[in-house]
């Protein structure tokens, strides 16, 4: 199994500690002082990530007023939203995809089909 990159510096800065290369330390503890840092930066999200939770929310209105599920090629096509802009249905599967994880739409298989309804 590979090791992260935490992992190497820990490990480079117990060989370098044993040396007594304490300039060496110093500058591994820098980098892992780096990577602290940026796992900890608040990350905005892209236009993509806003622009998704636009149409989650319009396919979630959509499969509400739905009363058979359906699977990802029909929301594709019946959906208003997604008909005016173009979405293709593997698209919208991913979306559905995020939407089943977050709970707001359930997933159901018939003959390896998926249809998704409200939940």
């Amino acid at each position: 199994m590979a090791i992260t990159i935490r992992e190497g510096f820990e490990r480079a800065i117990g060989v370098f500690a044993e040396r007594g290369d304490t300039e060496m330390v110093e500058f591994f503890e820098g980098r892992i002082a780096q990577l602290n840092k940026k796992n900890t930066a608040e990350r905005k999200p892209t236009a993509k990530q806003v622009e998704n939770v636009g149409i989650k929310a319009e396919i979630v209105a959509f499969l509400n007023g739905v009363d058979e599920p359906m699977t990802a090629a029909d929301v594709a096509k019946s959906c208003p939203y997604c008909v005016e802009n173009g979405l293709k249905p593997q698209r919208v599967a991913a979306l559905l995809g995020q939407l089943v994880k977050s709970g707001e739409v359930v997933k159901t298989e018939d003959k390896r089909k998926s249809f998704y309804s409200i939940a």
